[in-house]
């Protein structure tokens, strides 16, 4: 996900996409990339603790960056893009895929 250009009319594609792509409450699948040094892993996995999430991790070939797929039953597209907001606000360094 490329955030850079204009994020709210990401924002806006990425819920169209989901609404017609889906029936909700649906299983949303995650993908964030984070440098493993430091605590941002565990940042993104408290963001979706208590969810009843399925968290995996795998670190790069050099171990300089973690990949951090979730698996977790979402509501809505609003709820999905709310979580993506949440990672980017609090978590440096992360890129949301």
């Amino acid at each position: 996900m490329s955030e850079s250009k204009n994020p709210e009319e990401f924002y806006a594609k990425l819920k169209k996409q989901l609404q017609d792509t889906a029936m909700w409450p649906s299983e949303y699948l995650y993908k964030f990339i984070v440098p493993t040094k430091g605590s941002q892993v565990e940042e993104v996995e408290d963001i979706f603790d208590n969810m009843g999430a399925v968290i995996e991790t795998r670190q790069s070939k050099k171990g300089t960056y973690t990949s951090v797929s979730i698996n977790v039953r979402m509501k809505n597209p609003d709820a999905v893009i709310e979580k993506y907001r949440e990672v980017a606000a609090n978590v440096e360094g992360v890129i949301s895929l």
